[in-house]
């Protein structure tokens, strides 16, 4: 059989998944609200796009980067950054208690649960753009885990969220560009583990505590280790399980891996959903004694977690209840609790959005308008992923995924964090609906921003932006198109505007909205009136249009930026409307004087202009003074500028100091896949973030992308011959010199495949270049190999014009695969696939009898389906989740579906068997459990 290529190989579907599948066809198709549903078309996923995927605790304490499908394209290298002290003066609303922090728990952009992946060259995606008002992001929904077969989303998946067939892995790690854009906020980015009876199949909180000889826990181990490979902080752990519930044997281990996390250095946050009295799975929604272990363990005096994430019930009584306990405990014990920073009140935004339960729901956490401990919220991606449903629309419909509704997703975000008024200075509600074109509502929801004070990372004496939002229909370089495609890269996102929009005005507030190019379709928005332009650098800009009547501060940025002698503002800006008397200034506050704006305006920014252009503004003048916020102000001059537009591409505040970043070193092209037009790069980074902010790619000119790391996947290459670039960007916002390497696949072999066959063959075959030149090396090795002890790292070399070379005893086992091809010095090529599959692992786990109970581990291969028990000749039938009665019944165990209690039951026939089936079809050998095989 011809292997397919690594991420799209095809594994058959049995009869048993069809029959299923024939099963269910008939039960109601309900589409969850924010379910995920795969691209297509050009932003489908590429053959070898790297891909976020789902852990069980067998797979985590199994980890290596080596065995791990995409480890090295999916690592966040961003340190978390400092955020600066706190300044009421500046905040929008001075009485809010900066003490007061927020959790976020929702998706991180992607659209499936298979194939969940940075990379992709979509505009159309929920990109979150409050990270000032956060201070933890988390990752809650899930992922497949790896190699479940994408066939596996198909349309009944896709129609119905409670039939979806496959395993969800316990532990969700960040998608690696989420965790970019947290860091560059001073966000910390936290990893998910959630255990629950649906869709994790067989996987229990019991198979993540085990204990080795040594008393240690591997799967903690392993996750801070994890951790520190892929960038993120921490865990929010959601212990979720029923019947059986917790067992209360097993807390003190289960305190004993979390202090284990702890000792690792990590952040833990624990949702409150256990009494570890009776180990249920109940919600206490304040500290008592039934749950304060999962904090603190009084007897050994050490801390267990960082804090709770408490249900959606907590009020008024329940946080009166939470600190008095804190109190208690810190009297006794000597401990410093503080309810802002251990207690986290949750709100059910994905399900009650912007209604009035909502709004009641926050009012309970409050005193005179202010919170009595931090807050939590689980799916406030809803403003994007609820769209459809909110529009009372269903699949195969997917609003949310067309270009064309973006400027909903844009404005229902900005109403659930900035406000009803879109104004975070203006935080009140409506007496009627204002937002009914968006589906949203205006009337009971403030916004975050009316209990969460805003935070800021601007700080030091450079800050640059170019107002990016992480995604584009086109890439501008310097005011021009660079890239023509459409591109989502939060690892791109600049710090957002610290306020969506602060205006300080007696007159008409202008519109302010991110500008993404004449390509995008606002025809339906009534809201927006103004000449798209599309970006400076980037893919948006930021565009003020409306009739200037009055003078407009808009407030951008918090702000604590030294001014040193050499320091400048400069503003790169583009006036579509006409020859007025308005100016633009700079619009200054400092620190020394908080309730004053300092203007420093821009000569002739009255003037039409006919592209971008670029001012510098001194600020020599306030040397050593802190600018504690700035903005920039709009002013009409004599008259009423009518029609008035302004974008503004870039700001960039410098004093000189910004060393200029060297062309990197070690520039090569790892993998050069001329068959799908993929490419990955890699070079050697400079690991000092003050001096080096991100890298950039680009080929012939064309952005391809970029991030602050050492290697990059191209999904589209332009063309197959050209000078590959990446130059760095310094702290100023400016680019270095540019590393080059000049590439020619069209003068390398092409048309490369392989044949894997049953036997142990392997086949390369190739097509020569006109003008090859040379021997051919030929190179086949086994990457994250799943089913051998070691890799498979073959060479070959075979004479001038050649076209195959082969392989004989390589694995039959459906391990992946990367080939290489090279003619002479041309470039080399490589494939990727997997070797046919024609092996099902036995079952191969420490099973045991108690009585007539026959307890079976979770297999621990990464390739299985289906797990047959027999007795006597007949395969025992296993409950699956959500459906119940005879429906429910399956003749197999199925991995993700069967119940966990699957694992453990009774029998009393005298010969029991197992049998595993993989994702391609094939059934392993019988292993005896009970009983002796027929002589």
């Amino acid at each position: 059989m011809v292997a397919t290529s690594r991420t799209h190989r095809i594994r058959k579907l049995t009869s048993a998944v069809l029959g299923t599948a024939l099963l269910v066809t008939l039960l109601p198709q309900t589409a969850m609200a924010g379910d995920t549903w795969p691209f297509k078309g050009e932003s489908a996923h590429g053959a070898n796009q790297p891909s976020v995927h789902g852990y069980t605790s067998q797979h985590i304490a199994d980890w290596s980067p080596q065995r791990d499908q995409d480890a090295a394209l999916l690592r966040s290298r961003v340190p978390l950054q400092q955020r600066i002290a706190p300044f009421q003066q500046t905040q929008a609303n001075p009485a809010l208690n900066p003490a007061v922090q927020m959790m976020n728990v929702a998706g991180d952009y992607g659209n499936a649960f298979i194939e969940n992946a940075p990379y992709t060259n979509k505009f159309a995606q929920y990109h979150f753009n409050f990270w000032q008002y956060i201070d933890y992001y988390s990752y809650w929904h899930g992922t497949a885990t790896a190699y479940t077969p994408p066939e596996y989303y198909d349309d009944l998946a896709q129609s119905d969220w409670q039939q979806k067939w496959f395993e969800f892995g316990m532990l969700n790690i960040p998608n690696p560009t989420y965790t970019d854009a947290a860091h560059k906020n001073g966000v910390m980015s936290l990893a998910g583990v959630f255990f629950s009876n649906n869709d994790r199949g067989q996987q229990t909180y019991k198979q993540m505590i085990v204990k080795d000889a040594n008393g240690k826990f591997p799967v903690a181990e392993k996750m801070i280790e994890m951790a520190e490979y892929f960038g993120y902080d921490g865990y929010f752990l959601n212990q979720e399980e029923q019947n059986p519930n917790v067992a209360t044997a097993d807390l003190p281990d289960y305190i004993a891996f979390m202090k284990a996390l702890q000792d690792g250095g990590l952040y833990v946050q624990w949702y409150d959903s256990l009494n570890t009295a009776t180990g249920a799975n109940v919600f206490a929604r304040t500290f008592n004694n039934n749950n304060i272990s999962m904090l603190y363990d009084k007897t050994a005096h050490k801390q267990v977690s960082n804090s709770f994430f408490f249900d959606y019930g907590m009020g008024s009584s329940q946080i009166t209840s939470a600190a008095n306990y804190l109190n208690s405990l810190n009297a006794a014990q000597g401990t410093s609790y503080n309810l802002f920073e251990t207690g986290f009140a949750g709100l059910e935004a994905g399900r009650d959005r912007f209604k009035s339960v909502q709004g009641s729901a926050l009012s309970s956490k409050l005193s005179g308008g202010i919170p009595r401990t931090s807050l939590a919220t689980l799916g406030a991606d809803f403003v994007h992923a609820g769209l459809d449903e909110d529009m009372n629309k269903s699949w195969p419909v997917s609003n949310r995924t067309d270009n064309q509704y973006q400027w909903m997703t844009n404005l229902r975000e900005q109403l659930w964090w900035s406000g009803p008024q879109v104004n975070p200075k203006n935080t009140a509600v409506s007496s009627v609906n204002t937002a009914a074109d968006v589906y949203a509502d205006t009337r009971y929801w403030p916004g975050i921003a009316s209990v969460i004070a805003e935070r800021s990372v601007v700080k030091d004496s450079n800050f640059y932006t170019s107002f990016n939002t992480g995604h584009g229909l086109s890439y501008y370089k310097d005011g021009a198109v660079s890239s023509a495609a459409e591109w989502s890269n939060m690892s791109l996102q600049d710090v957002p505007v610290t306020w969506q929009w602060w205006q300080d005005t007696t007159g008409n507030r202008l519109k302010v909205d991110f500008d993404y190019g004449p390509g995008y379709d606002q025809t339906a928005n009534s809201r927006m009136n103004y000449q798209q332009l599309g970006g400076y650098n980037g893919g948006s800009s930021l565009a003020v249009s409306g009739n200037l009547n009055s003078e407009n501060f808009l407030r951008l940025y918090k702000s604590d930026l030294a001014v040193k002698a050499g320091s400048k503002l400069s503003i790169v800006y583009n006036k579509p409307s006409a020859d007025d008397t308005s100016v633009l200034s700079a619009g200054l506050i400092f620190r020394d004087n908080p309730n004053q704006v300092v203007k420093v305006p821009v000569a002739n920014s009255g003037k039409h202009t006919t592209g971008w252009t670029t001012a510098e503004l001194n600020l020599g003048a306030y040397a050593g003074r802190e600018i504690a916020a700035f903005g920039l102000v709009f002013a009409p001059g004599a008259t009423t500028a009518a029609n008035y537009q302004m974008n503004i591409g870039q700001l960039r505040i410098h004093d000189g100091s910004a060393v200029r970043p060297s062309a990197p070193a070690g520039l090569s092209i790892v993998q050069a896949l001329p068959g799908t037009d993929e490419m990955i790069v890699k070079w050697s980074m400079d690991t000092d973030y003050s001096k080096v902010k991100q890298y950039n790619v680009y080929v012939n000119d064309i952005y391809m992308g970029g991030k602050y790391d050492e290697a990059f996947y191209i999904k589209k290459l332009p063309a197959k011959s050209g000078v590959l670039k990446v130059a760095a960007v310094g702290a100023d916002g400016l680019e270095g010199d540019a590393a080059t390497l000049s590439f020619d696949l069209n003068a390398a072999v092409s048309k490369v495949t392989a044949e894997s066959a049953a036997n142990g063959d392997f086949l390369v075959k190739w097509t020569n270049p006109a003008a090859a030149q040379g021997s051919i090396k030929v190179t086949v090795k086994s990457v994250n190999w799943t089913t051998t002890p070691q890799p498979v790292s073959r060479e070959m070399t075979v004479p001038q014009g050649a076209a195959s070379a082969l392989f004989q005893n390589m694995p039959v086992n459906g391990d992946e695969y990367t080939v290489t091809v090279q003619a002479g010095n041309t470039d080399k090529i490589t494939y990727n696939g997997t070797f046919t599959d024609k092996v099902s692992e036995p079952y191969a786990e420490n099973w045991s009898w108690n009585g007539n109970t026959l307890n079976l581990p979770m297999p621990s291969s990464r390739d299985w389906r289906y797990m047959y028990i027999n007795e006597d000749g007949q395969n025992r039938s296993f409950p699956v989740t959500y459906l119940s009665g005879a429906a429910g019944m399956k003749p197999m165990i199925i991995r993700g579906r069967t119940t966990k209690a699957a694992l453990s039951f009774t029998s009393t026939a005298a010969v029991v068997t197992v049998v595993m089936e993989d994702y391609s079809g094939n059934k392993s050998q019988s292993v005896y459990l009970k009983g002796q095989p027929t002589p």
